[in-house]
């Protein structure tokens, strides 16, 4: 998760239309998976790890991040979270990585170690973010490595070792419009969020919009401006 946005979002963040409809697709996704302990990967506040405790039967969330400055505990729910600068071998069945694998130069070697770190069977949630065309100073600003095509981070997982469940691109009806602004400001790089905070009745409309994709957000292989993947560590 990029702590930057949560800078500027701060205590507004979990009434963010684009955060609170990227949790409700990741409880899509997840939900027929049934985790119990999750693992949290470049997890900033545990935004997305808190979410599945408040409102799945998930029992505990170990947050990782090197961004904390020490590790501590905290809760959710009545549910454990722990937050660490770093972990060894875990019993976790859910690996979250959220935006993360495009900001380190080894994606593929970050996969590969997690996956190195939970038991056979775990489950792997990744999102990146969509199409290279689109790079912009919303990019440069994060310290994006790259951006990706749904084949292009299957194929990521793979070599690192993990099945592909499904994947799927989301944002798909807010997509044309963000894509004619980043296409409409080509040629600057200077870094510069595109994340606003909006008054109630913006983010209203834009999580209503979200919401109605939905139920056909897994079958979506053709446009949006982030990819999931839920993977699996083989047996």
């Amino acid at each position: 998760m990029d702590l930057k946005e949560e800078d500027i979002l701060g205590a507004d963040i979990g009434r963010h239309w684009y955060y609170r409809s990227k949790a409700a697709a990741l409880r899509r996704l997840v939900g027929p998976v049934h985790p119990q302990r999750i693992l949290d990967v470049g997890a900033g506040s545990g935004f997305f790890s808190r979410r599945l405790l408040a409102s799945t039967a998930a029992q505990s969330a170990l947050c990782v991040d090197t961004g904390y400055a020490a590790d501590r505990d905290d809760s959710e729910a009545g549910k454990p979270v722990l937050f660490r600068r770093e972990t060894g071998a875990t019993d976790c069945d859910l690996v979250l990585m959220m935006d993360v694998l495009e900001h380190v130069d080894d994606d593929r070697g970050l996969l590969r170690h997690y996956a190195g770190c939970v038991p056979a069977g775990a489950h792997f949630l990744v999102t990146v973010p969509a199409f290279g065309f689109l790079w912009s100073g919303h990019d440069v600003f994060l310290e994006h490595k790259r951006r990706y095509t749904l084949p292009a981070l299957e194929t990521a997982m793979r070599e690192a070792g993990l099945e592909v469940v499904r994947a799927a691109y989301y944002f798909a009806l807010v997509f044309p419009l963000a894509a004619a602004v980043r296409l409409a400001a080509r040629g600057s790089d200077r870094p510069e969020s595109s994340l606003r905070r909006h008054g109630a009745v913006v983010n209203g409309l834009l999580t209503a919009a979200c919401a109605a994709e939905l139920p056909l957000f897994p079958l979506n292989r053709l446009a949006g401006l982030s990819v999931f993947a839920l993977g699996r560590k083989p047996a």
